[in-house]
């Protein structure tokens, strides 16, 4: 099992950042690809980011690509997703994903566990 919390969401606006984090605690955090989704108010979840064990391999949605980043610190069991140049169609809850695999994976089957998402708000 592993749990995961994320943190650092919040009211931002539009053009500014915000960086959240996701905590990990149980199974070897080193062994899984992390990945970050969100999902916005009557809308699928959908594909964030992803970010290999080690770091790396990094690979994003064509959304956030330029303007979001990924990173981790296995020493500390967490992974971050710096989040500048927001736009309102940035808001929705984020949620952190760990997975078993790896490579540009972007369907949320292939995560096995997830944290309980964390709201990002950009006004306009």
């Amino acid at each position: 099992q592993v749990q995961l919390v994320e943190s650092g969401g919040g009211l931002v606006q539009a053009g500014g950042s915000l960086r959240l984090s996701c905590a990990a605690s149980g199974r070897t955090f080193s062994s899984f690809a992390m990945g970050w989704f969100r999902q916005a108010p009557g809308k699928e979840r959908e594909f964030v980011a992803v970010i290999g064990w080690s770091g790396g391999s990094t690979y994003y949605a064509d959304s956030v690509k330029g303007r979001f980043t990924i990173s981790r610190d296995n020493a500390k069991n967490t992974v971050y997703l710096q989040m500048n140049s927001l736009k309102p169609e940035d808001t929705a809850v984020y949620y952190c994903a760990a997975s078993p695999y790896s490579g540009y994976m972007r369907r949320a089957s292939l995560y096995d566990y997830w944290g309980q998402g964390t709201q990002v708000t950009v006004s306009s």
